[in-house]
């Protein structure tokens, strides 16, 4: 019998083949890019290298589009909220792709956290803020918590030398990044991704003081206006006076241009302003917040150590290697030798050769 559905006679058969049919099509087309965005944004196991990097395989996230996903602030306020310990407060820290590729800086300052004393517990409130896309698809593949920190017309992916024009763009955009930061009502601890990692700094810092900051030169009084100050490590309030105090900090650049961030913060320090706002600042000691320049001399105090005093990404990553490599050794040693003065660092080695080329200038 032919239906007014089935004028042909042969709709039947069809219409049977489609009914069975379209579940599998619909099956299809919710799994697949499922399946895909399931590939760029899950982590990869940090377990795989065995050399103890992280892995090599990163992301296809070039093509991503994220001002269609999701807004740039409301990515910042997500990430920093889901990063965030107790009173808000988070780790930050920059990077670009020349420090992000596999065994380079990245993976250095991660692994810090992973063989520190107290540290490894940190990573889940740190948030790394990338300046381009290929740094962003690595951090995907290694950390929980990234941030892409694009900035029109300027490619940040590049090496950037010291105090060339890219660099001091790159440290500018980071100061009034984290200016937003503190708007946002989240303390921060700033670390560069230079820095090491081997014990948790939280309990050195002061909590009567609004901005707190490492030293290339501690002079051994934390109030001493004179200690030279490096912005790569530090602590901040988030409060009336620092916000005013990091849009002065940026507003100065143009007061001293062709200098960096750290040498601005020396030249405001004493500046009038500073003294009217009434932000509290305190210098932090080297025997804690080492580095090249001043390395910690006790091992039973430091926290930190940066490659500060030190030109080229060659240079820093074989001394990092080497801090690492001398605070296993330490922390391999029995109880009654870690108790001995007589242990110290074997850095710096390549910096030194390279710090000495331009040794009218820091990094």
């Amino acid at each position: 019998m032919v239906t007014a559905a089935d004028p042909s006679g042969e709709g039947g058969d069809f219409f049977e083949l489609r009914r069975l049919v379209n579940p599998i099509l619909l099956l299809i087309a919710v799994t697949l890019p499922c399946a895909i965005l399931y590939q760029v944004l899950s982590p990869v196991d940090p377990t795989a290298s065995s050399l103890g990097f992280l892995p090599t395989v990163v992301p296809a996230v070039n093509s991503i589009d994220l001002a269609h996903l999701e807004g740039e602030d409301a990515r910042l306020e997500r990430v920093l909220r889901e990063a965030a310990m107790e009173h808000k407060t988070i780790i930050l820290t920059t990077l670009n792709a020349a420090w992000s590729s596999p065994g380079s800086v990245i993976d250095l300052y991660i692994e810090s956290f992973r063989t520190g004393e107290g540290t490894r517990r940190l990573l889940d409130h740190l948030v790394i803020v990338t300046l381009d896309m290929k740094a962003y698809a690595r951090c995907l593949s290694i950390h929980t918590h990234c941030f892409v920190l694009l900035t029109e017309g300027v490619d940040f992916s590049e090496q950037k030398d010291f105090l060339t024009d890219g660099y001091l763009k790159m440290m500018w955009r980071r100061i009034d990044f984290l200016r937003v930061v503190l708007e946002k009502g989240y303390n921060f601890i700033f670390s560069d991704a230079d820095i090491m990692w081997f014990r948790n700094p939280l309990p050195h810092f002061r909590q009567d003081v609004d901005f707190q900051i490492a030293c290339d030169h501690f002079t051994g009084n934390s109030s001493d206006i004179g200690n030279r100050p490096n912005g790569g490590f530090k602590y901040v309030k988030s409060n009336n006076r620092t916000i005013e105090f990091y849009k002065f900090w940026y507003y100065s650049r143009e007061m001293y241009p062709g200098y960096h961030d750290q040498d601005v913060l020396n030249f405001i320090k004493q500046d009038p302003f500073i003294t009217e706002i009434g932000i509290n600042i305190s210098f932090l000691s080297t025997d804690y917040f080492g580095g090249i320049c001043e390395p910690s001399r006790d091992f039973r105090k430091v926290c930190t150590m940066h490659a500060n005093c030190c030109i080229g990404l060659p240079s820093k990553v074989n001394d990092l290697r080497v801090m690492i490599d001398d605070w296993r050794k330490y922390r391999s040693l029995a109880p009654e030798a870690k108790q001995l003065d007589d242990y110290s660092w074997r850095v710096p080695q390549n910096c030194s050769a390279s710090f000495s080329r331009k040794n009218s200038t820091r990094e």
